[in-house]
């Protein structure tokens, strides 16, 4: 997924780091193993609910991505884990692509997740949604002169622009999307004038380029929503300060569609309780769920059916691009390529 250098020293790092994880226990009937690239705070309340509900016992192991993929890949058949819950349709892929899933066919799943948000095959299903827009500085930039992700690339942001590094997989997935709407010629282009247009050096994550740009080091920058979301919800009064110097602009609203992604999850083919990991992401879909879980992470409901909440209806509706999600992972490899060619580093 990240070029073959790159898989190579995450799996060296993942396997030193296998032993900072506490083995999950035996198996029963009345429980359900997950291994989760999501923070505990963010997921297990909602795992205590189905527990409350069903009486399934739910073991959770938190842990980041790439070191619980190559722990996966260490475990094989033996592993534990029935669920691994992670980020983004890229690592959905590459899980997929690993061989760790099995094909699910669940109608409450099927109904509840719209298509292009779930694997075509039944590997992994998006369970909430994020979108990665436009961010501007409010007393820098008129919001009517940049519409489309394209603009970026316009000389006139020269030295004005600020991105996460390319390593971050989040932009590997925009520019797998762009991939699919464009092609690779006019790929190379844009992301050629992004990385000309840049104001510093690519550093830090999506809250820090926010603070960039309120901070008057560039004037736009492409984050996350709930990035944003986290700085307006925050106990600090510097961090709601950031959210008042900067504004959203909902790109591509006459074409495509505003980039999205999901954070998702799958059923293992380890899996010794299939039918009570079936159960937990019913649940997690379920409308109850997914207003809960939408509205302590500033994420959006995958659900057409349930409204986002409060703070995310402020920001205003926007059209999301309804691209197959699968294809952000195929064409991952493609976009890193670009990128590397593209010099953004």
């Amino acid at each position: 997924m990240f070029g073959s250098t790159r898989i190579k020293l995450l799996a060296f790092v993942a396997a030193l780091n296998l032993g900072l994880f506490a083995p999950l226990v035996a198996i029963a009937d009345g429980q359900v193993n997950v291994y989760s690239a999501r923070k505990e705070a963010l997921i297990k309340p909602l795992l205590d609910r189905f527990s409350e509900e069903t009486g399934i016992e739910v073991r959770l192991l938190t842990g980041k991505a790439d070191g619980l993929l190559q722990r996966l890949r260490v475990e094989g058949r033996a592993s534990p884990a029935d669920i691994f819950i992670t980020v983004d349709a890229g690592r959905l892929h590459l899980a997929k692509a690993m061989g760790l899933f099995q094909a699910i066919d669940n109608t409450a799943l099927n109904e509840a997740i719209p298509a292009n948000l779930r694997d075509p095959d039944g590997a992994w299903f998006g369970l909430s949604l994020r979108a990665r827009p436009i961010f501007y500085s409010r007393d820098r930039v008129d919001p009517a002169s940049i519409s489309r992700y394209e603009d970026l690339a316009n000389p006139e942001w020269q030295g004005r622009l600020c991105l996460r590094s390319s390593d971050a997989v989040y932009n590997q997935s925009l520019v797998a999307s762009k991939l699919a709407a464009s092609g690779e010629e006019e790929t190379q282009q844009w992301i050629s004038g992004m990385v000309a247009n840049l104001a510093r050096k690519p550093a830090g994550g999506d809250t820090e380029q926010l603070r960039f740009l309120a901070n008057h080091e560039c004037d736009l920058t492409i984050a996350n929503t709930y990035y944003y979301g986290r700085l307006m919800a925050s106990s600090d009064a510097s961090d709601r300060e950031i959210t008042e110097r900067i504004g959203i602009i909902w790109p591509n609203q006459n074409d495509r569609g505003t980039h999205v992604n999901v954070s998702g999850a799958g059923v293992l083919k380890s899996s010794r309780n299939k039918a009570n990991a079936e159960k937990l992401l019913a649940f997690l879909v379920s409308p109850e769920s997914q207003a809960w879980y939408a509205e302590v992470n500033n994420e959006y409901p995958v659900r057409k059916d349930v409204a986002p909440a409060e703070r995310l209806r402020a920001w205003g509706t926007f059209k999301p691009d309804s691209v197959n999600l699968q294809l952000l992972g195929e064409l991952n490899a493609d976009a890193v390529r670009s990128m590397d060619k593209a010099g953004w580093r």
